[in-house]
């Protein structure tokens, strides 16, 4: 049942070149489950919409305690208060500056190279999961999305993941094991912010939710040919 509510969801596109219509079928399934889809497996999503497989981690690997070494080096050197990233005027834009240190160590790793994903159209994208995509010495293919997270948020329950399914903007193109590197830090407390440790997640197992919502913006609304009258006021 959710893998066929999946496939609907990821052939809605197809409705808007003038091919078959999923309505019909989706939105009925989506309205008798109470516009919810829960408890869904990131990795069927990942493979439905980009045809490749998450590959589980080997929590023993050697590539993954070089990693680690990289990731406690990028933390040591964010916690310098001359660096860059204590400037930074909202917590959300120092974001930046841990994927570009990551990017930066990841490619000092010999045999390692690392750099931002590409797009199915082959640009080069900042935006959208995942942020890094590393390719280790054996040619294994790593892909990273640095997140960070005030520590005492951790039990949070508020979105802090999501994933946009596009055919142009796709930025997975390897069976790889994927890993989110979360970053915590404690908010600036104390009127310095601090980067306090890692974790290092299995994006494989990682299990998501979708929440339907049909939208539309003012360009939208406000369209010429949707105006029937308009008016100033005196």
């Amino acid at each position: 049942m959710r893998r066929a509510a999946l496939g609907l969801l990821l052939l809605a596109p197809l409705a808007l070149r003038g091919e078959p219509d999923p309505a019909a079928t989706f939105i009925p399934w989506l309205l008798r489950h109470g516009g919810e889809l829960k408890n869904i497996p990131f990795s069927s999503v990942l493979e439905a919409s980009s045809g490749c497989r998450i590959q589980p981690v080997d929590s023993n690997a050697a590539w993954l305690r070089t990693l680690e070494e990289v990731v406690t080096a990028s933390i040591t050197a964010l916690n310098d208060p001359s660096h860059p990233v204590h400037s930074a005027g909202r917590i959300n834009e120092a974001s930046r500056f841990i994927e570009d240190d990551l990017l930066a160590r990841c490619n000092t790793v010999p045999g390692w190279t690392c750099r931002i994903p590409a797009t199915s159209a082959g640009g080069e994208q900042r935006s959208g999961y995942p942020d890094l995509h590393l390719v280790l010495a054996d040619g294994g293919h790593v892909y990273l999305d640095p997140k960070l997270f005030a520590a005492e948020s951790r039990a949070s329950t508020l979105r802090t993941f999501y994933y946009e399914p596009k055919s142009t903007t796709g930025k997975v193109h390897h069976d790889a094991c994927h890993l989110l590197v979360g970053i915590s830090h404690n908010g600036g407390t104390g009127g310095r912010l601090r980067f306090e440790g890692y974790k290092l997640v299995d994006v494989s197992k990682i299990r998501v939710q979708l929440k339907a919502e049909f939208q539309s913006s003012n360009k939208d609304l406000y369209a010429p040919a949707n105006i029937v009258r308009s008016g100033a006021a005196p």
